[in-house]
């Protein structure tokens, strides 16, 4: 396989494990296509700035997009999704793929890498709102079902963010074992969920232990690119 790029065959085959885990026989074709546009951008840009410290085109297939996927497909029911501290849009984009009934955000505070998810956006016609700061400061109404967590620099400050965004869950990838802050007693942790290709890696699910609409929130009637 060539070390600049990979085909949307090769991704699909590097992706079928991910895919088959997470209980499904298949995505739509045409997410492959759209994944090595992606893959070729991140390649392009990281060659500027520090998007990620993965340079191998395979082991961001199954590091990034693989695990952002799995993530996706076990989300369960949901209409919103925030990203916390998205960085080159993981695991908010691939999820937007497989779930593009979703609305997403994806949160991320570096200038540098907001321009990067804005071009992502625009690159793969992607339906997805991009909020260029930190999330604290998000307005007080924007509450999501879902919010994602993963890699991100201050786990302990996300963690309290996520729980104050989320109504319905929080999906966090990270490592068997690792020390994460506690969360708030209106969530509950699930059994981890090992993830495919990994040693240590797990997808971490804590739903509200009382799921419902907070009065007032709202996501139809703001924009905030």
């Amino acid at each position: 396989m060539s070390t600049d790029s990979l085909t949307p065959e090769a991704i699909a085959e590097l992706l079928a494990p991910y895919i088959v885990h997470a209980g499904q026989a298949a995505i739509p074709n045409d997410i492959y296509g759209q994944l090595a546009l992606y893959l070729q951008l991140i390649l392009k840009w990281n060659a500027r700035i520090n998007l990620t410290a993965i340079r191998n085109p395979e082991e961001i297939v199954h590091r990034h997009f693989g695990e952002s996927i799995f993530a996706g497909l076990h989300l369960g029911p949901c209409d919103s999704l925030l990203d916390l501290g998205s960085g080159a849009g993981f695991p908010g984009i691939p999820i937007q793929l497989v779930r593009p009934e979703l609305s997403v955000t994806l949160a991320e505070s570096r200038a540098r890498k907001a321009a990067f998810l804005r071009e992502a956006i625009r690159t793969l016609s992607l339906k997805i709102e991009v909020w260029a700061d930190r999330a604290e400061i998000l307005p007080a109404h924007c509450r999501f079902d879902t919010v994602t967590l993963r890699a991100v620099d201050d786990m302990d400050l996300a963690v309290i963010e996520a729980a104050r965004r989320a109504e319905r869950r929080i999906l966090l990838l990270g490592t068997r074992g690792a020390i994460y802050p506690t969360l708030p007693h209106t969530f509950r942790f699930a059994e981890p969920i090992p993830l495919p290709n990994s040693r240590e890696g797990v997808l971490l699910i804590a739903d509200r232990t009382q799921p419902g609409r907070f009065p007032g929130s709202s996501r139809s009637t703001w924009n905030i690119r």
